[in-house]
């Protein structure tokens, strides 16, 4: 009954995996190719965690 009100983790790491993309995309648009890549890295590690709860069930 409860779990409605609890917050998703999966959720706050989506919007943060988000936000990393966005920030890659325009420093690859400035033409910074150095920030853009330690972004997508970051970014790929979000995705890596937000897998990981997916397929354990923490949700």
């Amino acid at each position: 009954m409860f779990s409605l009100f609890k917050s998703d983790p999966t959720k706050k790491l989506n919007k943060l995996y988000e936000a990393k993309l966005e920030q890659a995309m325009q420093a690859q648009r400035n033409g910074d190719i150095k920030s853009y890549s330690e972004l997508t890295v970051e970014a790929e590690e979000i995705h890596k965690q937000i897998k990981e709860m997916e397929k354990t069930g923490n949700k």
